[in-house]
């Protein structure tokens, strides 16, 4: 042909293809990317440790209120156990809640010179700091001390909320090598769980004079009613010491990592809203199944790790053993994660499941037996099973998005409804479970700061310890392995749709509402 007509006709002829295969070249530079060795996406040493202590203060100070609040809030505070369930109900609620409003505004804020995850972290961090440590302190009035603490307990679990959220996301933002993020997720989550030792044993080991025997003789020298200055001050100095940890880590997060601007394009299609997705998945069986059968599992493993101070306080002798018990059960679980891994991918998620009970018989042999040895054998298994019981929905829920996914050809953004829906459901049955429980102890009589409960208080933490999480776990136990396991997808689709997973998490609108678990999709499903 002549060069002529080739030169004005080649623009018409090779402009299309460029249109149409724009998206496979796309594709293939995120496939390929993991194993490429450029390293334009890598990321330091100092990066992802500066991004995994950024994790540090929300697991230091949930862990420390997961097992001393309850206890604070009864005999150093002396409220009422009424009021207390109420407390705990609020502050749960108020934090699921924050989850999707969290996602709603982050999600619509604008970039700015720190980036547009950073700046909500920044925000968060002095006013979850002053929360945490308002929370912990005895105000002088005693009329509206339980208004007091429902306050400060609702802001911190919604600021927690806030500064988690666009934390966890950033995991995004941090590089757009799969690889890489990956790398990231695994430093967030050894710090993260390094996070949940230290806070509660940091606050253990402060606060344990606060409720050591010699508190009875002082409180008879006090006068009833009246809260020990002893214990005041010890409360003080353990929520001053976690709420340090905010401004801290937070900064070295800001200094040792910066957030990338969003590569991907704008999503072109609009997608299905929140509540469509949401009618969608509440009616996709497996799903259905997979979050009641956790909703028993995981308040069970919440009331077990609650009254486990109560009851060594109140209803045994172990007292002297709360904080090595509490270490017990952190360690174990810690240790014990990589072992439940390996046997998620040997054995299969459903036997894995089993590892659940273990902790059943020994919870019942406590109740019965209240003994040292009986105690610390029954905090290791405990950690064993609770490892479990946290690893597993988030291994079993990439496989049910799958199966959504093979049988319902719908737009993005509805993995993350799977996830953000799964994180809500559970704090609000967290959040009832501990709300009733705690009612019950009101009905047995429980006196708020008294050195000796009544012969029904007794019974009724011994029946929280042992009874109410074993009918909890066996009842979703049965109602996860009655239903039939999610069809694991062939190797082609699952890995077309693992990589639909990370060009959709980058372009939908609900990107961070499902990021608040530390065992996020970064590490669970790909």
């Amino acid at each position: 042909m002549a060069v002529g007509p080739g030169g004005t006709s080649a623009p018409a002829v090779e402009a299309p293809p460029p249109q149409v295969e724009a998206p496979p070249p796309q594709v293939e530079a995120r496939t390929s990317e993991p194993s490429s060795d450029s390293r334009a996406g890598r990321l330091s040493f100092c990066t992802k440790l500066c991004y995994g202590i950024g994790g540090v203060p929300n697991q230091v100070a949930s862990s420390a209120t997961a097992f001393y609040l309850q206890l604070f809030l009864l005999d150093v505070a002396q409220i009422p156990a009424a009021q207390v369930s109420l407390v705990l109900f609020g502050g749960k609620v108020s934090g699921a809640a924050a989850d999707p409003v969290a996602g709603f505004f982050i999600n619509r804020s604008r970039r700015t010179g720190s980036g547009r995850l950073m700046p909500w972290v920044l925000g968060c961090t002095p006013f979850i700091a002053l929360a945490y440590f308002f929370l912990w302190f005895l105000p002088p009035f005693t009329t509206l001390r339980g208004l007091w603490y429902m306050t400060f307990y609702c802001l911190f679990q919604a600021l927690a909320t806030f500064f988690q959220v666009p934390y966890t996301a950033l995991t995004m933002f941090l590089t757009s090598c799969p690889k890489e993020r990956d790398s990231a997720t695994a430093y967030r989550m050894t710090m993260e769980m390094a996070g949940t030792l230290m806070g509660a044993t940091v606050h253990g080991l402060v606060v344990s004079g606060a409720h050591a025997p010699h508190r009875c003789k002082e409180a008879v020298l006090l006068g009833p009613g009246s809260i020990s200055p002893n214990a005041m001050r010890l409360y003080s100095v353990a929520a001053a010491l976690v709420a340090v940890t905010y401004p801290v880590c937070t900064i070295l997060l800001h200094l040792g990592v910066k957030e990338r601007p969003d590569p991907s394009p704008p999503a072109t299609g609009e997608g299905l809203s929140f509540l469509a997705g949401l009618g969608l998945t509440v009616r996709h069986p497996p799903y259905l199944k997979l979050v009641i059968s956790f909703l028993f599992i995981s308040a069970a493993v919440q009331v077990e790790q609650s009254y486990l101070v109560l009851f060594c306080t109140h209803a045994s002798r172990l007292q002297d053993h709360v904080q090595r018990l509490v270490l017990t059960i952190l360690v174990s679980a810690v240790l014990s994660t990589p072992l439940w891994e390996w046997i998620l991918q040997r054995f299969g998620k459903k036997t894995s499941a089993f590892g659940i009970c273990m902790m059943v018989p020994f919870a019942i042999l406590l109740a019965a037996v209240p003994t040292a040895p009986v105690a610390y054998v029954v905090a290791f298994v405990s950690g064993v099973s609770i490892a479990v019981s946290l690893l597993l929905p988030w291994s079993m829920l990439p496989d049910v998005v799958d199966a959504f996914q093979l049988q319902h050809q719908c737009g993005p953004g509805l993995e993350t409804i799977f996830y953000s829906s799964y994180v809500f459901f559970t704090k609000l049955s967290g959040a009832g479970a501990l709300g009733i429980s705690t009612l019950s102890l009101e009905f047995a009589g429980y006196e708020a700061g008294a050195c000796e409960q009544a012969e029904q208080v007794v019974v009724t933490l011994k029946v929280l310890i042992g009874a109410v999480p074993t009918c909890m776990i066996l009842t979703g136990l049965c109602i996860l392995l009655v239903s039939p396991t999610p069809p694991v997808p062939r190797q082609e689709p699952s890995r077309q749709l693992s990589l639909r997973r990370w060009t959709t998490l980058n372009k939908s609108k609900t990107l961070t509402t499902y990021f608040q678990h530390p065992l996020t999709l970064d590490s669970g499903s790909l």
